[in-house]
């Protein structure tokens, strides 16, 4: 294909350009990432390779079409209302999808974009304001005190703590998070997070994005069909209820449900009640156990500084908290390990774990 065309208003650190090398070469100076990534835009390839997470699995290679990352563009800014010459900021790594896409979306809307080193707080010494950008939760919760600079921000990544939620309920800014995967480049489908009750916020959907209608295959996984920006269907191994053709709840990952004594189990969902009252970073996890098969655990990112019967008898007395979702141990890890895009990786923490105590 010819050389992907930019936007006349597209502006990289405050720079206009009239060339595609132009743009290459000042890019080297501001971060090799997104050069390389750029690079890779303007070549005579029709696509472009993408490394996925990680997060659920070993990081993997894909190709993505151009035009359907340029569909993606396009869809974004007309759904946020982002039209030319908005302010942009890429806080996030050009090596994976959500980065590069903050890129493809300046070059093809016509954006003014920013540029700085992905960190777990990238806004602290951001003294411009922004209409747009993109974060991991992780960033979101480490950038509270500066996240109004932003007038709209989209949040991926990462499943959004309670804590968090309560945090950013009266930021004057819109957030939102976002449901979408590498396969889909980016997000397909959103809701609301802030100016409304936490409680509401757990409860609600996500609604697609134009052009994308979803459906569940027999394990109660979402399917997308989504011509604008994949060929071919997207089945994922996230299980969700069916609200209707453009709308549903996610409910966890169908490869992380733990069946403990016939019983199956979506931490997930019991993560999420669990975050009422931690507010350290943990997940829950199944481990072999020979009378159940499964037993359920809590680890918890930190020193032990725990009362373990107070804090029994606070799950027991946790509304909504089913007897057989409490833990029956609970493990401390003074760091997570986690993925280049700052998500846990529970598979990689919990081989951790299991060497300390082997």
């Amino acid at each position: 294909m010819e050389a992907t065309p930019f936007h006349k208003d597209f502006k990289l650190q405050g720079n206009s350009f009239n060339s595609v090398n132009e743009i290459i070469e000042f890019a080297k100076i501001i971060s090799e990432d997104s050069s390389f990534f750029l690079q890779e835009w303007f070549n005579d390839r029709d696509f472009v390779e993408v490394k996925t997470s990680g997060s659920t699995g070993t990081p993997k290679c894909i190709q993505l079409q151009k035009k359907h990352m340029i569909n993606s563009a396009i869809t974004t800014g007309s759904f946020f209302n982002l039209p030319e010459k908005t302010t942009a900021l890429l806080c996030m790594s050009p090596n994976y999808i959500a980065g590069k896409m903050m890129l493809v979306r300046a070059l093809t809307l016509g954006w003014h974009i920013d540029v700085v080193e992905p960190s777990s707080n990238p806004l602290k010494y951001c003294i411009k304001m922004y209409d747009f950008s993109a974060m991991v939760p992780l960033q979101v919760n480490n950038s509270i005190s500066y996240v109004h600079k932003i007038k709209k921000l989209i949040v991926g990544g990462g499943v959004v703590s309670n804590e968090l939620l309560s945090k950013i309920q009266l930021v004057e800014n819109e957030i939102f998070v976002t449901y979408g995967m590498t396969e889909t480049i980016t997000h397909i489908a959103v809701k609301k997070l802030n100016h409304c009750h936490s409680e509401r916020v757990e409860e609600s959907n996500y609604c697609c994005l134009p052009n994308v209608i979803v459906t569940k295959d027999s394990r109660g996984c979402l399917v997308i069909n989504a011509p604008k920006v994949s060929k071919n269907n997207v089945i994922t191994n996230d299980l969700i209820e069916l609200i209707s053709p453009t709308e549903f709840k996610w409910l966890g990952r169908f490869d992380t449900v733990i069946n403990s004594g016939g019983i199956k189990l979506i931490p997930e969902q019991i993560e999420a009640k669990l975050s009422k009252i931690i507010s350290r970073r943990f997940f829950v996890a199944g481990i072999p156990d020979v009378l159940l098969g499964e037993k359920l655990i809590l680890v918890i990112e930190g020193e032990n500084n725990l009362n373990r019967d107070q804090f029994f008898i606070g799950l027991k007395n946790l509304q909504n908290l089913l007897k057989y979702e409490i833990p029956k141990d609970i493990y401390f890890l003074k760091e997570f390990i986690a993925t280049e895009t700052k998500k846990v990786n529970r598979l990689e923490t919990l081989k951790i774990l299991a060497k300390n105590f082997n």
